[in-house]
C-alpha cells in the first residue's frame, strides 16, 4: 500500500493530485492538510507515510519555513515539493534545504505521477529545463536553516513582519498579541538565530528570501 500526504490549501488541486495518484496506484491511502499546523499536528500523530507532496505557499508554510521546518521536525519523513514556481534558484534552494523532488502545478497529471513515481524509486527529481543549472546551498544558508527551523510558526510571522519594518505595536495589532507577547518573542528569535539586533534578523531573513505567511 502507498501512503501519500497532501500539504495544499487549494482543494481542487487536491483532488486533482488524488485522482493522478488513484488512477497510478492501485492500493492507495491519502491524507491532507490545507496549512502548515494542521500538517504538522497531523505529522505529529503518525508520520508514517511514504511522500508527503508539500505545497510551499499553504497558509503558515511561508515559503521557505514550511520545508525547513518539516525536515527539522520529521528528518525520515520522504518531502516533494509541489510549487507553481518553477524558477531554478527556488528548486534549488527546496532540494539543497532536503527535498527530494520539486515537481511545478503546471505538469499533467500523468507526468505528476510519473515525477512521484521516480523520487519513490529513490531518485531526485526536479524539471528537466532546470537540470544541470542548480546552484550548491552554501553552508552558510544550511547553517542558517537549521537555526530558522527552531523557530516556532509564530515566531516566524514576527519575522516576518520585523522584515517589513513594522513596529512592536504595529506586530502586536497584526497578530493579535500583546505587546509584551511581541518582545518575548523577538528576545527568542534574536537568541535562536544568534543574533543581537533588528538589522541582523533582517538581514538573515533576506539570505533565505523568506516570502509573507499566508494568515
Amino acid at each position: 500500500m502507498a501512503k501519500f500526504f497532501i500539504a495544499d490549501d487549494h482543494p481542487l488541486f487536491r483532488e486533482a493530485l488524488q485522482g493522478a495518484l488513484a488512477n497510478h496506484y492501485a492500493d492507495l491511502e491519502l491524507r491532507e492538510a490545507g496549512d502548515l499546523d494542521a500538517t504538522l499536528a497531523a505529522l505529529n500523530d503518525d508520520d508514517d507515510v511514504d511522500l508527503l507532496l508539500l505545497d510551499l505557499h499553504m497558509p503558515g508554510s511561508g515559503d521557505l519555513y514550511g520545508l525547513i521546518r518539516i525536515r527539522e521536525d520529521f528528518p525520515l519523513l520522504p518531502v516533494a515539493v509541489i510549487s507553481g514556481s518553477e524558477e531554478a534558484s527556488v528548486v534549488a534552494k527546496c532540494i539543497g534545504f532536503g527535498a527530494l523532488g520539486f515537481i511545478p502545478k503546471s505538469l499533467s497529471s500523468a507526468k505528476i505521477a510519473e515525477a512521484i513515481d521516480a523520487i519513490m524509486q529513490g531518485d531526485t527529481w526536479v524539471p528537466e529545463e532546470v537540470r544541470g543549472r542548480l546552484d550548491r546551498v552554501s553552508d552558510e544558508d544550511q547553517e542558517l536553516a537549521r537555526k530558522v527551523a527552531d523557530l516556532t510558526p509564530q515566531q516566524y510571522r514576527v519575522l516576518y513582519l520585523l522584515h517589513e519594518g513594522l513596529l512592536n505595536k504595529q506586530i502586536a495589532y497584526q497578530l493579535n498579541i500583546t505587546e509584551a507577547t511581541v518582545k518575548a518573542h523577538i528576545t527568542a528569535i534574536f537568541r535562536k538565530l544568534g543574533v543581537y539586533s533588528r538589522t541582523q534578523a533582517v538581514l538573515l531573513a533576506e539570505r533565505l528570501q523568506l516570502e509573507a505567511p499566508v494568515s
